[in-house]
């Protein structure tokens, strides 16, 4: 069974994971001055363990994974980076690489400064469809709201998500009714 939520939904998830560093978020701060030098801020990634496989393009990050950028931060048992090279010079070396997708496992938290948390056993970020997918019992929520189904997708460039269920269990949404300030 598939659900949209739209509009709602992305406003709880946007809060939590716009997170991830690509194009798409390097397009968003070139047209929102606001988000204008976040992108150049470096990703602090701290592990039990870095193994770098090259003739895969893939750099793993184990054990008790936390990686920070100025305003958010993902925990998680393991962090897979895929990458791509960008070319070469003259003499045959790498002039640089770019991250192709993100993979999380293991006890996913995603938190934000500013609020919001996404939380699931498995996390994909795909760089060329700029899209997030949680899946392992994910939930995405801002405070006391929240939104549960088997996967969870979000589509950044699109300003759009989809909240999937599979079987018995449903998609579910909890909204609170905001106060309002006297």
């Amino acid at each position: 069974m598939r659900r949209t939520l739209g509009t709602l939904f992305f406003l709880l998830c946007s809060a939590c994971l716009f997170c991830f560093p690509s194009k798409g978020l390097a397009e968003r701060s070139q047209k929102d001055p606001a988000n204008a030098g976040k992108d150049s801020q470096p990703m602090v990634i701290k592990s039990d363990s870095l193994v770098v496989d090259d003739t895969k393009k893939v750099v793993t990050f184990s054990g008790r994974v936390n990686a920070k950028r100025d305003e958010f931060t993902i925990e998680c048992d393991k962090l897979l980076v895929y990458y791509e090279r960008s070319g070469s010079d003259d003499s045959g070396n790498a002039m640089g690489s770019s991250i192709t997708k993100i993979v999380a496992d293991g006890n996913v938290r995603v938190r934000r400064q500013a609020g919001g948390e996404a939380v699931a056993q498995h996390a994909e970020y795909y760089e060329a469809s700029d899209k997030i997918v949680l899946t392992g019992d994910p939930m995405v929520k801002q405070g006391e709201d929240f939104v549960k189904g088997d996967k969870i997708t979000i589509f950044l460039k699109d300003n759009r998500s989809i909240v999937e269920s599979s079987g018995e269990r449903r998609v579910k949404a909890v909204i609170y009714p905001k106060k309002e300030k006297k």
